[in-house]
């Protein structure tokens, strides 16, 4: 097959919902990927920060064969060695207590906003349902998670949305407390607003959330969907923030490539939700478990302190660009936005895969890297040279 007859394919048979680049990936090994012609990509976007330990994973393809092999799928009505495996790594890596496996971010955000509500109306009432989250913030785009996320741009064409969520400015510590009064049963964060820009949280701000959500018994939610597995340099960038949060999501990276997320809750949670109470059929199916297995296993301590240096070593190297289109590179660990001027980030994009690079954008002025945390440096180098190029040519 060609790229034109692949694109061909998709152009007649499957719905446009998204604005697709016109590159056709074939295969892929490390932060590496190839199209169907045989031209080479750097991989700076890990489908969307989901190839967490890179393409063709000798280890990750083999616990695939070895689970499909074994037991593919036969519901959460029985017990299944991978989740049960998978749920004690998670636990035990991350001081929380109970997991809830789900298969996407908005799923996994829904659960949040489920053992929220139930948690509150049990001991306070039915009048204790308000979520806050943040401006700028993205949770999902189904209907309540589309409601959850603070950016008007999404609260489009779908109405009516779920009821019961306010957004305020992040870092406005008075302006959350002025919201989340005797009516809230939640505060929801991302502690780096991925979509939204690669925004990091001030950590004294968010200290100072956790602080006021203890005081008043209001649950502190994360969502770690984009920010967890080893993204930052930590499994979870909450780690880094000193605080624990009542409960967080998460999904992307975890299983390496195979649909997978859930949520991780505290003692204080972890019987909230009763049986018939949340479920789904796919949710810690064996085959997506094993794949996490592998991920979480990958992750060693070592490679995590990598994986802050890499995005040190990028970060640096971008600003030695001295590039007139950049005016400062934010984030943390793997995750990494270039904030440009009198440049289109979508524009800058499209020049990059033409050239061999592929990366994301967020916000409306932000270059978005989320490579592989497995990424060399030889791969590094390779996609900074191209990235340097079309940052200091002219357009």
């Amino acid at each position: 097959m060609t790229n034109k007859e692949l694109i061909g394919l998709y152009d007649q048979y499957v719905m446009g919902t998204y604005g697709r680049f016109p590159i056709a990936i074939s295969h892929g090994q490390g932060a590496k990927l190839y199209d169907f012609e045989g031209k080479l990509y750097i991989d700076f976007a890990s489908g969307i920060g989901v190839a967490s330990i890179g393409h063709g994973n000798p280890a990750w393809a083999q616990a695939i064969f070895d689970q499909a092999m074994r037991l593919g799928h036969v519901s959460n009505l029985y017990y299944t060695e991978p989740g049960g495996r998978l749920a004690e790594m998670l636990c035990e890596r991350t001081g929380m207590s109970k997991v809830f496996f789900a298969n996407s971010g908005a799923e996994s955000n829904e659960g949040l906003i489920k053992l929220a509500r139930k948690y509150s109306r049990e001991k306070y009432g039915p009048d204790r349902s308000k979520i806050v989250t943040l401006l700028q913030s993205f949770h999902g785009r189904t209907i309540t998670t589309l409601a959850a996320t603070g950016q008007d741009t999404f609260h489009q064409h779908f109405f009516p949305f779920t009821e019961g969520f306010c957004h305020v400015p992040a870092g406005d510590l008075k302006a959350l407390k002025a919201e989340a009064g005797e009516d809230t049963c939640a505060v929801l964060l991302e502690l780096i607003q991925g979509e939204g820009g690669v925004l990091p949280l001030d950590p004294a701000y968010v200290q100072a959330v956790a602080a006021f959500c203890k005081e008043r018994d209001i649950l502190l939610l994360l969502d770690e969907v984009q920010t967890g597995v080893g993204r930052t340099g930590t499994l979870f960038a909450f780690q880094q923030y000193g605080i624990t949060p009542d409960a967080l999501s998460f999904a992307k990276g975890i299983a390496g490539g195979l649909p997978f997320g859930g949520f991780l809750t505290n003692e204080k949670c972890g019987s909230v939700l009763g049986p018939g109470q949340h479920a789904t059929t796919y949710g810690g199916n064996p085959l997506g478990a094993a794949a996490a297995q592998v991920v979480l296993e990958t992750l060693t301590d070592a490679v995590l302190a990598e994986v802050i240096e890499k995005g040190k070593y990028i970060q640096e190297k971008v600003l030695a660009m001295n590039s007139p289109y950049v005016t400062t590179v934010r984030g943390l660990g793997l995750m990494i936005g270039i904030i440009l001027k009198d440049m289109g980030h979508k524009e800058l994009a499209g020049k990059l895969n033409e050239a061999g690079l592929l990366a994301l954008t967020a916000g409306s002025e932000t270059l978005r890297l989320l490579p592989p945390l497995t990424i060399t440096y030889e791969e590094i180098d390779a996609g900074l040279k191209i990235l340097r190029e079309a940052l200091t040519s002219p357009q």
